[in-house]
Formats: C-alpha cells, structure tokens, sequence
C-alpha cells in the first residue's frame, strides 16, 4: 500500500493553475525531495495534502484513506512554512499540546523526549517567544514528529539551522525513514543537503511534475565522463570499443563520444592518435547536482569540464 498518493491534484488561483494536475506517490521509507524555482508550486502542493487548502481537483490518499478537502489526518506530520508555535508557552508545551491533540497515552513524557531528539535540549523549558529562527525550526520538526506519523511533509526544514542542526535533522529523517517507514517529502532548495537525504526527486515546474528519478538516476546523470570530439565518430567508436572492452562508450547526439569506465584521457588520445583517428577535443565534462536540476526546473544550467587542465565553461 502506498503511503501517500496524490492523483491528478490541482489548484487554481484566480484562473491560474498554480499546481497542474500533480500525480505522485510514495511507499513507506520514501524520502521524496521536491525541487522547483520559486513559484513553481511545491508550497502550494504541500498545503493541499497537509489539508490547509482545498484542490481544485485531485485527490490525496494517506495509507489507503482518502481525504477530503481540507481534510487533515493524524497520519501526517507537517512543517510548512512558519511552525505554528505559540510564543507564549514552551517548546516542550507547544509539542504537549500537540500530543494530546493526537491521543497520545503520555503526550508530556512524548513531548520531552521530542524536544530532547531535535536538539533543543534545556531550551525546551524556555518560551518559545525568545527562540531564534534555528530553535524554532527544530520546534517546528518535533511538533511535526511527535505523533510518529506515517507521512510527513517539510517545507525548506533547513532553513536558520547551523551545521549541526542540519547533521541532527538528516539524522532524524533517515532514521524515520529507515526504522518506521516514515515516507517524507522534503522540498527544499538546499540541494547539497538534499542529496545527502533523498531517496528519489520530483521536479515542478509552473505547477507541473516535469520529472521524477531515483538518487541513483541523479547519481548517474552528474557523474563526471570523458568527452571525445572527433569527425568520424564511428571510426572512432571502433577504435575504442576493441581497445577498451572494459569501459563504455556512448554517442551523443552532436557525434561526441561519452567515455564513462576504467579508461584514462591520455590512453584514449593515444589509441585514437595511433589509429589516425583526427580528434578536436578531449576533456572531461562535469556537470554538478545544482546544474542538472537548473536544468530541468527550465534555467540554463552551467556545464564545466576540463581541457588540458583548465576550466572549459
């Protein structure tokens, strides 16, 4: 069963569709990242399945249920946008009131060993009036897990943390991931962390899911590659292919070559010399997570590569 399905959700402002007919869904364990420019509608997704707004048109399903419009389920967790916290009790209060709004059968020992996890520590006693932007994140994160919920929905939760903030909510979100099969999603814009969290992606564009992929697919698609530009690519291609059986060549569509395996520049440059094989250029592309992603969100991604050692841009 999944743990969260989204079918064909929408919602229009004013005649405009800020999402556009989105269809997802994720099994338990999932950790879903949502990358999209500003705009693109990931807020706007997010607040319709939390149920804070009703779809146009769509439905969510949670753990096989369907919900309604505007209808929200113990099952899911959510911190979107600002954490609702009340300035006027304390972070271990905040997240109390939260565990009895959920039934827990000991919401204050529940609400303790929360605040404990996120890292607020001895500030949990503290107004949540005096708490910096990084503390009330990590307020808002235990409020979103205190229920151990089944789905659980983040709205850029690194923002304000300092390093070890951003280690010890990794942390936390891989291990409900992993240990109660917790299926998240993360939109954010901090990719680096993204990619150390994620297990697939989904890209939005203008309120549209333009691609999904797996965190190995995204792998695959950064990984550095030899690059061979020749005019007689076939030719080349045969030269290649015999010499280096244990490497694998691709033809790109303007004929370059993609050499990816256990084959070095200067071993290609020689075969490929020997052969009287004329080559143009011989480098190695680089394209980082930033760049793909700027790419598909519909930027002009900058693609590096080195040339005898320089930067080719």
């Amino acid at each position: 069963m999944d743990a969260l399905r989204c079918t064909d959700l929408t919602r229009a402002f004013r005649g405009k569709r800020a999402v556009d007919a989105v269809s997802l869904a994720l099994q338990p364990g999932d950790i879903y990242g949502l990358v999209g420019r500003n705009g693109a509608g990931k807020s706007t997704l997010l607040k319709m399945i939390a149920g804070y707004l009703a779809p146009t048109a769509g439905t969510v399903e949670v753990c096989g249920e369907a919900l309604g419009p505007c209808q929200t389920s113990s099952r899911i967790g959510c911190l979107i946008e600002h954490p609702a916290v009340n300035p006027a009790l304390t972070g271990v209060q905040n997240v109390t009131v939260r565990a009895i709004a959920q039934g827990l059968p000991d919401p204050k020992r529940a609400a303790t060993e929360m605040v404990e996890a996120v890292g607020l520590g001895e500030a949990g006693r503290d107004r949540a009036k005096g708490y910096s932007l990084g503390m009330k994140q990590r307020l808002g994160l235990a409020l979103a897990l205190v229920g151990r919920p089944d789905v659980l929905l983040l709205d850029e939760p690194f923002n304000g943390l300092d390093p070890e903030g951003v280690r010890l909510v990794r942390r936390l979100l891989t291990s409900a991931a992993e240990e109660r099969g917790t299926a998240i999603v993360i939109s954010s814009h901090v990719l680096d962390q993204l990619e150390r969290t994620v297990t697939r992606y989904g890209v939005i564009r203008a309120g549209r899911l333009v691609a999904e992929m797996t965190a190995a697919e995204v792998e695959e698609a950064c990984a550095d590659y030899l690059c061979v530009e020749t005019a007689d690519a076939p030719r080349a291609l045969t030269v290649l292919e015999q010499a280096c059986p244990e490497a694998c060549f691709t033809v790109m569509p303007d004929d370059a070559i993609r050499v990816t395996g256990a084959v070095e520049a200067e071993e290609v440059g020689r075969l490929l010399l020997e052969a009287g094989v004329p080559v143009s250029g011989l480098y190695v592309h680089a394209r980082d997570i930033e760049d793909y992603f700027v790419e598909l969100m519909g930027g002009t991604g900058a693609v590096r590569g080195t040339r005898g050692g320089e930067n080719r841009g």
